[in-house]
Formats: structure tokens, sequence, C-alpha cells
């Protein structure tokens, strides 16, 4: 028999009818909120950063192929070409999972172990950006309004399961290998800013390098919103063939390769790949986060603010709980006299106390768990907390739980507190037995 839990199974019994039973219920709540604030913290931090992920990732894939010249900036690839007649194109997205080697290609250090990615290539589409300035003709005239515009010429093999859900108005471009198409998708700022909607005339014009302008009329077919500004702002989508004219390109020439995976762990891993192992000399292949290492590098910093409400959350959890264990080993000081006094030794009193504080902990936990994740819940279904989309991206407070988080997070507060918990419970060791049984 445990001795010291079966004493602490009496003691938090007998606690709910003595002066502790305030202490006990301030301990929960401050445990309780702690755990309820970490689970939502992380349940949104989780949901930003994945929500701004996929967006990017769905704008510009998981990763870039340019010609090493181009290699810097996705918007420098319209001044070199690469042909599309590749011997990874198309067949690059039929790799599955990869073993990497060690200090193969570059992608391990010496003397490590080869190590294999979660999943495989997904998909590979053909791209070219172009920059010019678009223009709107309405009723015969051209009205006063010009907008920066940058094309993105899309192919047949265009995956429009990541970027479709943008669309929300008119329907897909339909780009064939046969026709070319008039068509043009842009975004929800473009077109209240140019006063455009679907059926609308756009003109867009590219400068040569000549300084020839080279005009292309376009008719809007759709409107997307991504929430990206910086992207909405400058994109819109058209047929490939149409950037490849204004260039002056042949038929097999593009900007690059998009390619997506299958997840989002190996991207590193697969880039690599990629780079050494799949590329000829004269191409170039790069993760987006690199590319545009700016934006990753802000949502990066939401996990030190993560980290810091853990930590200050954590902390208030402590405090309490030791704050409520030194009155709780001051209000039974008696007996723990009595417990000397028939000889027990000092270890097993203050396992008692030790036990009762786990007791409130889990009860704690259990409280707060429930809580964040209705908050969760609530959040996620009827979505009242809404975000300035203009600063942060999304107009929704997203949500991301996350259960092995959830779970090491509560095994994390639960053993951390416990652990600081031990040194208030050496107060026990202080107490002399004659003392405390004549102590009222």
């Amino acid at each position: 028999m445990n001795l010291p839990l079966f004493l602490a199974r009496n003691v938090a019994k007998g606690g709910t009818k003595s002066i502790s039973r305030t202490i006990i219920g301030i301990a929960v709540a401050a445990v309780a909120i702690s755990m309820a604030t970490m689970v939502l913290a992380s349940a949104l931090i989780f949901g930003f950063k994945s929500e701004i992920s996929d967006k990017i990732f769905g704008f510009w894939g998981h990763i870039h192929i340019t010609a090493d010249a181009a290699s810097y900036r996705i918007l420098d690839s319209y001044n070199y070409p690469i042909s599309n007649k590749q011997d990874f194109y198309p067949s690059l997205d039929t790799t599955g999972q990869i073993t990497l080697e060690a200090y193969s290609g570059g992608l391990g250090e010496k003397g490590g172990e080869a190590t294999t990615t979660k999943g495989g290539i997904d998909h590979i589409q053909q791209f070219i950006v172009l920059p010019g300035v678009a223009s709107v003709y309405k009723e015969g005239e051209r009205l006063p309004v010009q907008e920066a515009l940058i094309l993105k010429g899309i192919a047949e093999d265009y995956d429009w399961e990541n970027f479709g859900r943008y669309l929300i108005e008119g329907e897909r471009l339909e780009v064939t290998p046969d026709s070319t198409s008039r068509g043009i998708i842009i975004s929800s700022i473009t077109a209240n800013r140019m006063q455009v909607g679907l059926g609308d005339r756009v003109d867009f014009t590219f400068i040569d390098r000549s300084l020839k302008e080279r005009p292309r009329k376009f008719t809007v077919t759709g409107i997307y919103k991504t929430g990206l500004e910086e992207y909405d702002r400058q994109f819109a989508l058209v047929d490939i063939k149409q950037p490849r004219a204004l260039l002056g390109w042949e038929e097999d020439q593009v900007g690059g390769f998009e390619v997506t995976i299958d997840n989002l762990d190996d991207l590193e891993a697969i880039s690599g790949y990629i780079h050494y192992q799949v590329l000829p000399q004269d191409l170039y292949g790069e993760s987006i986060r690199k590319k545009i290492h700016t934006l990753f590098s802000w949502l990066d910093i939401q996990d030190y603010n993560w980290a810091l409400i853990l930590t200050l959350m954590v902390i208030v959890a402590i405090i309490n709980m030791m704050t409520a264990l030194l009155i709780l080993i001051l209000e039974r000081t008696n007996m723990i006299g009595t417990l000397k006094a028939l000889g027990q030794n000092n270890w097993s009193i203050r396992q008692i106390f030790l036990y009762y504080a786990a007791f409130i902990i889990i009860v704690g936990l259990l409280l707060g768990n429930a809580i964040g994740l209705a908050l969760c819940w609530v959040q996620k279904t009827f979505e009242l907390v809404k975000l300035d989309e203009e600063s942060y991206y999304l107009s929704v407070a997203p949500i991301d739980v996350d259960w092995m988080t959830v779970i090491g997070l509560n095994l994390g507060t639960f053993l951390i507190t416990l652990v600081f918990l031990v040194v208030p419970s050496y107060l026990v060791t202080r107490i002399d037995p004659v003392k405390a049984i004549r102590f009222k």
C-alpha cells in the first residue's frame, strides 16, 4: 500500500471542509487559466503560420526551378528563359519518398546517417512572370487609371486545386495547347482600384529593352483574393502563351518551374535533392522560403512570441502552486508533527503534499484544456474574432489545434510545475514534531 498516496487522498477530501478550500480553488484557477491561455495561443499562432504559409505556397509552389542567373529574385526570371524540354519535366512529380545519403551532393554532413523524407513531389508546372502597365477601356475610351501589373503566365499543367480556393468571382482560366486565351484573372484589389469587373477589357503594355511598347488586350474572366496584399496588388494570371509572345520567346521557353511537395517538413531536403541531384548545371532549384525569406522570417518571429507566452503562463502556474503548497503545509503542521512522532520520515511526508499538489495540477489542467479547446471551437466555428486583413493578411483569427502540441503542453506543465514544488516541500523538514503537536 502506498501510504503517502492514501494520506494525500484523505487530506484532499478533508481540504474541502477547511480553510484550504479557498487556496485550492485559487491554485486550480491559476493552472486552468494558464493552460487555457497556452492552448489558445498555440492554436492561434499555429493557425496563423499555417494559413499564411499555405497562401504563399498556393501562389508560388514550394520550390522554384529557374536559370542560375535568375536565382536571386523571382521577377528576374523573365530575363533568363529556359527550355521546358528537360529530362525532369514532367516526370518529376512521380518522385516518391527520397532517401538522402549522408554527405551526398551537399545534402548531409560527413559521417552522418541517411534520412528518408516523409513524402515526395506532388506536382510540377511551368510559369512566366512579366511586369508591365495595365490600363482600362470602357465605352470606347481609355480611363485615366493605370496600374503596375505583373502577369503570371500559367500553362495547361497549372494546379488549380491550390489556387482555385482564392477565386471569388468568375471562373478558372481555360488554357489549352492549341489556342491562346485572352482571359485574365485579376485580384479584388486591382479590380477595385481600376474599377473593372467580369467581362471588362484590360489592356496590358510591356516595355522591352529597346523601350518599345508591346500591348495586349485581355478580358476579365475571374477575380481572386488571397489576402496577401503584397501579391494581390501586383499579380494577374494569364495564358502562358501571352507573356511568351510579348517577350518574343520560342514555344518551348518558360521562366521556370514551380514544384509542390507532399509534406512541408521535407521542404529543404527535397529542395536540396532537386538542386544537387536532378537539375543540370545551368539550372537552379531553391525553396520559396529562401526566396521570400523576409516574410517567412516574420512568421518565424511568432515562435518567439509563443515561447514567451508559454514561459509566462508556466511561471504563473508555478508561483500559485508554490504559494498554495506552502499554505497547505502550514495548515497541516499538527498532522506533520504527528506523522513524524509515529516514525514517518521527511521524504514520505513530503510525498503526501506532492501527491496532493499533483491532484490540484491535474484538475487545473483538465479544466484549462476544456476551456481552451472550447474557445478554439467557438472561434473556428463562429469566427468571432476578426482581424485587419491589410495588417495580418487574414480577415479572421485562424485556429489550428495540434494535438501533439496540446499533449506536450500538458505533460510539460505538469512535470515542470511538480519539479518546482519540491523546493517548498522542504518546509516539512523544518517542522519539529514536539512543537508541531502542540501547534494550534
